[in-house]
C-alpha cells in the first residue's frame, strides 16, 4: 500500500516529536542530577566542633547556645550560617558569643542556603518568648539574608552583625545598630558590591577590618574556594569577633 504525502509527513512529524521528547527527558534527568550534586556538596564542619554542639540545646530548626556560667539573659542573637556551609561550623563562635552574655540561636537552613530560610528568624522569636532584645547575625549569604530579615522587622530587631557580608536591604532610615566585620584577606566577599551597598546601612554603623583575617575563618569548616590566605589563626579571628561584639 502506497503512503500518501500527508501520511509520510505525519510519521516524520511524530518521529521528530519523539526525538524531542527523549532529548527533553534526558535534559531534565541531567539537570536533576546536577541539582542534587549542587545541593549535596557543601563545606562540612570540622570534627572539633562536636564538643561545642554537645553543649547546645538542639531544637528542630536551630541550636541554642547559652552562657557557660549558667547566667540568664534577655538578649538574643539569631545567627544565619554562610551559603553551602554546615551550620554546626559556627558552633564555636556561637558559644563564645553566648559566653559574653547572650542567648545565641544558630539556625538550620534548607540545603544549607539561607536564601531558602530567610524568615526562619520569625519562628525563633515566636518560640523564645523570654528574650526582650533581639539581634541578627550572619556570615556571607547568611549575613545578607539576616539583613533582609532585619529590614522587614525593624520594630523588633535592635541590631545587626554582618560577617563578610553586605546588606541589599535598605536600612538607612532605621535606628538599628549595625556592626560589619570582614577579613583583610577576604577574597570571597565582593568588595565592589560591598561598597555599592554601603549606603543601605544606617548611621549607627561600625565597620571593622580584621588584619590578616579571611572569609572562611568566621566558621570552622577549613579553607574556601577562591578565598585569600589568612595570616592569623581561626581561633584568633573568632576571638576578635567576640571582642568586637562586646565592645559594640
Amino acid at each position: 500500500m502506497v503512503e500518501t504525502v500527508e501520511q509520510t509527513k505525519k510519521k516524520t512529524g511524530n518521529g521528530k516529536k519523539a526525538i524531542i521528547a527523549i532529548c527533553v527527558g534526558i535534559l531534565v534527568v541531567a539537570l536533576g542530577f546536577a541539582g542534587v550534586g549542587y545541593f549535596t556538596n557543601y563545606y562540612e564542619a570540622m570534627d572539633y566542633v562536636d564538643s561545642y554542639v554537645e553543649q547546645a540545646f538542639a531544637e528542630k530548626d536551630y541550636y541554642v547556645f547559652t552562657p557557660a556560667d549558667g547566667s540568664k539573659t534577655d538578649q538574643g542573637i539569631i545567627f544565619y550560617p554562610g551559603g553551602k556551609v554546615e551550620e554546626t561550623a559556627y558552633a564555636p563562635l556561637c558559644q563564645e558569643v553566648a559566653n559574653a552574655g547572650y542567648q545565641v540561636y544558630l539556625v538550620k537552613m534548607p540545603v544549607h542556603l539561607a536564601v531558602f530560610g530567610k524568615d526562619k528568624g520569625a519562628d525563633v522569636m515566636k518560640t523564645e518568648t523570654e528574650i526582650a532584645h533581639w539581634y541578627m547575625m550572619g556570615h556571607s549569604l547568611g549575613g545578607a539574608m539576616a539583613a533582609a530579615f532585619a529590614g522587614e522587622h525593624t520594630d523588633e530587631i535592635e541590631g545587626l552583625i554582618l560577617l563578610g557580608a553586605y546588606s541589599t536591604a535598605d536600612l538607612s532610615s532605621s535606628d538599628m545598630k549595625v556592626l560589619t566585620i570582614y577579613g583583610e584577606n577576604d577574597q570571597v566577599l565582593d568588595r565592589e558590591k560591598y561598597e555599592e551597598n554601603r549606603s543601605n546601612l544606617p548611621k549607627k554603623t561600625t565597620e571593622y577590618i580584621i588584619e590578616g583575617g579571611n572569609h572562611a575563618y568566621f566558621g570552622a569548616y577549613g579553607s574556601q574556594d577562591g578565598d585569600g590566605e589568612a595570616t592569623i589563626t581561626q581561633e584568633e579571628q573568632m576571638q576578635q569577633v567576640v571582642d568586637l561584639v562586646l565592645q559594640w
